[in-house]
């Protein structure tokens, strides 16, 4: 075997080495990289020293080796003691005997000793030297002390990976990995390199200059696996590759690509290669998360939620003089209990479940997205003391506690006594994530051990307010979480000041009951636009992807995936798609708005004289669903003194049948069964005195209720007055029978409208089906109770049966809301042609509405895109000149991450002009915001760099410039031709790309 300086070559005809990802295979043997090298570096030492001492002692005279002999601790060699040199030299050469053993024990000491004391003390002797040693060392802390040994060498490591990135910009990841041109070599150290297809052992250099060992390895394109001891290396493009796929495929973990590396280097997998390759990509993603932070600090980027602020340009990068809007910031947020991490504890005695075995581990995930615990839990109702210390409410501030709401029933994440039971098995249960309109995320936060509890929006809608001010929040609990926000003592009267908004979404909306639908729904709601509040849905069906990958990995390492996939979700997929959306919506808007000359034929037929007809007809529905919600006050108190009165006749009945047995009954002592009677005599006067006690509270009852109704009389049973209530409490009990079975058809019917309607998913129809089925079974038992409540009527109604119940499709077919408080059957909103017209005039108004705020958001679009190129080119060119080249490439790095898509974004302005019925200008405006814009009296831009030139559509204040882009555009989607020669794409312009 032979070493070159690349790689190790051998070759036997007894043994054949093969090189492995890991190690070699000697004589069918595996034997592990890290031990071969450690073998010979000891042999290497070893040889060294004894050659170096075989040397030292040849040089010296018989008197100094004697001198350095004696310091050694070895017996003095004297001239006239030739036999102890003799046999010291036997003893040295193998044919003498010693008089201690190998161990140290002097032999000659124990001569004296009997033959017990000598094995007792053997026995010691050997328990001290040979017992095996204990090890403290805990599992649980080795993650920590990696990371503890990474820490100080990070700087170091973020300066040589920027270094490397300079010099590896032109060629990219396929450049040579090695040391700078100009470098000096101290040494070279043999490390297992690992690239994507191959896997082979390299002399790395060490060069003068290196902070440290892992920091001369980044300089050089490999990250290391081990703080100090590197035996094996991976190279910046497999890291590299592996994060872009992950992030494209979440379900892409760690270990079936180590797998694919195993199988393409064609070696067994093992699982320490998983361990190997994860710390080397965490160091990886530390160290970007570094750079970032550096480029973030020049371009001034570094103060407290500056991410937030600036998440989305269509939402934040307002603009002076633009008309205002009801509701400045939408947003949505919500729940999801996919994102689970599984709880790692030890087994206890009885097979439950014991204490945490989770490693340490301090880090926290990279950016600004994760709302910390600590932060969530001050809004938890234990940690309500700790946010009224030092508040004074005023005077007119409630009480904290929620009132019931009509929608507490139906939806699960309300019930806190259900969603508060922690979940043994997992840590985290899910994530709670907040979105703005467009998609771009907000925060993110972990729920803990719980489902979806109240603290978790509180924290949320807090930060939010403190940092953007007023803001409005699409939930699908809108109702019920307003409610709690405006009743909290601390966030209550800080919300109302910034004018918050609770919501509920389309889909989730038309849950609710109608009443609240009323108030809380997003067609509804001015300002709200066509905005259907249901992004987190749509992001969740992205996301829970990273389920596979997160299930079982630790605290950080579920929350570093999180986030990096947040961010990149937010960079190359939201942004990237923004003005496709923001086009999308705009076509949508105006379609809706193309149906007005239906809407208006519609009120012709139905003789509505102006448009605001439809508003009182909403208001209207309002008002007759609020008063189903409470009976009249009079026919209450007739029907309670009706009913206390029956309660005072029954009991001076029983009173009166109690008395008369007592008088009856013969209580004459009789000496045959004294105790028999003696107890039933008891009994009876504990029912009289019983009957008495019931007479009398019913009636202090009665004469109460005849207090606060000012009745001079009692009614009688003959009386009018007491007729009257008889029928109406018969009335009354066949009306809540008749409302209940009601509110079970109306809900059926509109479940069956949205099972059948265009769109719905395959998921969604088999929930709304099973739901049915549920609902079914109750209407079946309303049934039976609305016919057992109608023959108690005078003159009894007709039973109604299942059948007739099934046909019923619109509540103009429901002819028993006639005998309803109120027949609501003549009102036009309740006719179908009347409902509809109401809902396409909302429809059409919040198009109207939807259209104004595209105008404002597509103008700071494109804004945003012409500032942020300015701001860049200029940061660059500050920044090469003060900070050097490589900061310099870093700032050109973070452009390109938005800067491509700038030229798709400027393409669809082209097209979105040419839109028949773009009411809106295209012209850049002026931002609030001055950060970005030139200070005053500043040069004019140099020419772009061309690293820092997109390959088209490069922004220009010409619009000949533009013309000729769109024109060259437009040229290459025509080039196409299809198999009959008609051009492929051959639309109008206005419609390319939409």
């Amino acid at each position: 075997m032979k070493r070159g300086r690349g790689i190790i070559k051998a070759s036997s005809n007894s043994r054949k080495l093969s090189i492995m990802g890991s190690g070699y295979s000697i004589g069918g043997r595996l034997i592990r990289t890290s031990e071969i090298l450690s073998t010979s570096r000891s042999l290497d030492r070893k040889n060294e020293e004894l050659n170096a001492e075989r040397l030292h002692r040849q040089e010296l005279t018989a008197t100094a080796r004697i001198s350095e002999d004696a310091h050694a601790d070895v017996p003095t060699l004297n001239e006239n003691e030739g036999d102890l040199v003799d046999n010291f030299a036997g003893v040295l050469d193998g044919t003498a005997r010693a008089d201690f053993s190998h161990a140290g024990e002097d032999f000659a000491a124990r001569l004296d000793m009997d033959e017990d004391e000598l094995m007792e003390d053997l026995q010691a002797s050997h328990n001290r030297l040979f017992s095996k040693r204990r090890d403290f060392r805990k599992w649980r802390t080795r993650t920590q002390k990696l990371v503890d040994g990474f820490q100080p060498q990070m700087e170091g490591i973020a300066d040589a990976y920027v270094a490397w990135e300079l010099r590896s910009s032109e060629e990219g990841l396929g450049t040579f990995l090695g040391p700078p041109s100009d470098a000096m070599v101290q040494n070279y150290l043999p490390t297992m390199v690992v690239d994507l297809f191959s896997a082979h052992i390299v002399d790395i250099p060490l060069l003068a200059g290196d902070d440290s060992l892992s920091s001369g390895f980044v300089n050089q394109g490999y990250f290391p696996c081990s703080p100090t001891h590197v035996t094996v290396t991976l190279t910046t493009r497999v890291l590299e590759v592996f994060r872009v796929a992950s992030l494209r495929c979440p379900r892409l973990a760690i270990q079936p690509f180590v797998k694919s590396l195993c199988d393409i280097h064609g070696i067994p997998f093992r699982p320490y290669l998983s361990t190997q390759f994860s710390v080397a990509f965490d160091l990886y993603l530390a160290t970007r998360a570094i750079v970032d932070a550096r480029v973030k600090v020049l371009l001034k980027r570094d103060e407290p939620d500056w991410r937030l602020k600036n998440a989305c340009p269509a939402c934040m990068y307002a603009l002076e003089d633009e008309p205002p809007l009801d509701l400045p910031f939408l947003s949505t947020k919500d729940g999801n209990n996919s994102l689970k991490r599984w709880n790692r504890r030890e087994r206890g005695e009885d097979g439950a479940a014991g204490p945490s075995k989770e490693r340490h581990d301090n880090r926290t995930p990279p950016g600004d997205y994760y709302l910390t615990r600590a932060e969530v839990d001050v809004w938890a109702k234990e940690g309500l003391d700790d946010l009224l210390k030092g508040f004074v409410p005023a005077d007119d501030e409630e009480g904290w506690e929620p009132e019931a709401g009509g929608c507490s029933d139906r939806w699960q994440n309300m019930r806190e006594d259900v969603t508060s039971k922690a979940w043994g098995m997992y840590d985290e249960t899910g994530i709670f994530l907040s979105l703005c309109r467009h998609g771009f995320v907000l925060l993110v936060t972990d729920m803990v051990q719980s489902g979806e509890l109240g603290k978790y929006g509180f924290a949320v809608t807090n930060h939010l307010i403190k940092v953007l001010g007023e803001v409005a929040e699409g939930y699908d609990i809108g109702c019920e979480f307003g409610e709690r926000i405006n009743k909290h003592p601390v966030l209550g009267p800080y919300a109302r000041h910034h004018r918050h908004r609770s919501l509920v979404g389309a889909f989730h909306g038309h849950g609710h009951c109608r009443l609240c639908q009323l108030t809380h729904l997003a067609t509804y709601v001015d300002g709200v636009g066509l905005e259907d509040l249901e992004y987190c849905e749509r992001f969740f069906s992205k996301s829970n992807a990273l389920v596979p990958s997160t299930r079982y990995a630790s605290r950080f390492h579920r929350q570093q995936a999180i986030a990096t996939y947040l961010q990149h979700t937010d960079t190359f997929e939201t942004y990237q798609s923004l003005s496709l959306l923001l086009v999308n919506k705009y076509k949508g808007a105006l379609e809706v708005q193309r149906m007005e000359p239906a809407l208006l034929e519609a009120m012709r037929d139905l003789g509505v004289a102006h448009k605001s007809t439809f508003a009182g007809w909403l208001a209207r529905e309002k008002e007759v669903l609020t008063a189903l919600k409470r009976e009249p006050v009079e026919e209450t108190l007739a029907m309670e003194y009706y009913q206390k009165l029956v309660n005072l006749a029954a009991a001076s009945m029983q009173m009166d049948n109690v008395l008369r047995v007592g008088t009856t009954t013969s209580l004459a002592p009789s000496h045959d069964d004294y105790e028999a009677q003696a107890k039933a005599t008891r009994r009876l006067e504990a029912q009289q005195r019983h009957a008495i006690e019931g007479h009398t509270k019913a009636q202090l009852l009665v004469n109460d209720m005849e207090l606060r109704m000012s009745i001079a009389v009692c009614w009688l049973p003959d009386s009018q007055e007491w007729i009257d209530a008889a029928v109406m409490v018969r009335r009354r009990r066949y009306q809540r029978a008749l409302d209940h079975l009601q509110g079970l058809i109306i809900a059926r019917m509109f479940e069956l409208t949205k099972m059948n309607m265009s769109g719905t998913g395959y998921k969604l129809r088999k929930h709304i089906a099973k739901a049915l089925q549920a609902r079914s079974r109750a209407v079946q038992t309303a049934v039976v109770n609305y016919n057992a409540a109608a023959s108690r009527l005078s003159p009894p109604r007709d039973e109604l049966t299942w059948e007739q119940v099934v046909d019923y499709a619109f509540l103009s077919d429901f002819d028993l809301l006639c005998d309803g408080r109120e027949d609501i059957r003549d009102e036009p909103w309740a006719k179908p042609s009347g409902r509809i017209a109401m809902d396409l005039y909302f429809k059409i108004e919040r198009a109207g509405e939807e259209v104004e705020r595209l105008n404002i958001e597509i103008r700071r679009l494109v804004t945003y895109m012409r500032d942020e190129d300015g701001f860049l080119r200029r940061a660059w060119v500050s920044i090469r000149e003060s900070a050097g080249e490589a900061m310099a490439h870093q700032v050109h790095l973070y452009w390109m991450r938005q800067g491509p898509f700038h030229d798709e974004h400027r393409y669809r302005r082209h097209a979105l002009q040419r839109l028949l019925g773009f009411s809106g200008s295209l012209e850049p405006g002026t931002p609030i915001n001055k950060d970005r814009l030139p200070p005053p009296g500043a040069a004019a831009l140099p020419p772009r760099a061309p690293s820092l030139e997109p390959e088209r559509g490069a922004d220009s204040d010409d619009s000949n410039d533009e013309a000729e882009l769109f024109a060259e555009r437009y040229a290459l989607l025509r080039v196409t031709q299809d198999d009959s020669g008609s051009p492929d794409g051959a639309r109008d312009p206005g419609e390319i790309g939409l």
